[in-house]
């Protein structure tokens, strides 16, 4: 057999097994394109080696598109979106200052936490809103 249609077989085969090892749907969709080549090469003889490459970019890119097109949409959305976004978690609470916010930060403690806050000059005390959140900053206004 020829070296082209092996390694052709064995890089399809790898990227499958690959798949299994390091789940994501990539590998797997690269692993067919190379399959795809694989057959190719075995039925049609001579096809030069810079012919075989292209044709695997070209089936690899094709066959992503198609996955993330049709297949990964199909995904279930979570039933806790904002389960690993603990500073969006806070918007709409209301607490009271823990620190005055002076030239627009302050703190706030929610639930066991402190947190820096943004917003208009306000005695310690006052109880405010989380209105947004920019990165791990809590943007409030008076309640």
């Amino acid at each position: 057999m020829r070296v082209d249609v092996i390694g052709w077989a064995a890089l399809g085969l790898l990227l499958i097994a690959a798949e299994t090892l390091a789940p994501g749907a990539f590998m797997l969709w690269m692993g067919f394109a190379a399959i795809a080549v694989f057959l190719a090469v075995l039925v049609v003889p001579g096809i030069p080696v810079l012919a075989q490459v292209a044709a695997f970019v070209v089936l690899s890119f094709v066959s992503i598109q198609i996955y993330r097109k049709w297949f990964r949409k199909a995904a279930r959305e979570s039933d806790q979106p904002l389960l690993n976004r603990r500073a969006q978690q806070n918007i709409g609470l209301v607490a009271p200052l823990d620190q005055a916010i002076v030239a627009g930060r302050g703190r706030i403690k929610l639930g066991d936490a402190f947190w820096t806050v943004e917003g208009p000059d306000l005695p310690a005390g006052t109880p405010v809103r989380v209105v947004a959140v920019d990165g791990m900053m809590l943007k409030v206004q008076e309640a």
